[in-house]
């Protein structure tokens, strides 16, 4: 299974706002705006390759998306 991060953004964020603060970066598998704890994210938000993973890049990331990303990943 694919995965990749999608944003979630800080209370009144949009992603059609270029400096939008990113509150906190969810996994989801491919193509979906369901992240792995649950959260529905806005569809046009932010996303990044799930390679960012456990770099800076995904800072702050979600530790439950992150528990169940582990579960799903060899």
């Amino acid at each position: 299974m694919e995965h990749e991060m999608r944003a979630e953004y800080a209370d009144g964020g949009s992603p059609r706002k270029p400096d939008a603060p990113v509150r906190m970066w969810h996994m989801v598998r491919l193509d979906s705006t369901l992240s792995m704890c649950g959260r529905e994210l806005q569809p046009d938000a932010a996303v990044q390759s799930a390679d960012a993973w456990g770099t800076s890049a995904a800072e702050p990331f979600c530790h439950s998306c992150g528990a169940m990303y582990l579960r799903e990943v060899p």
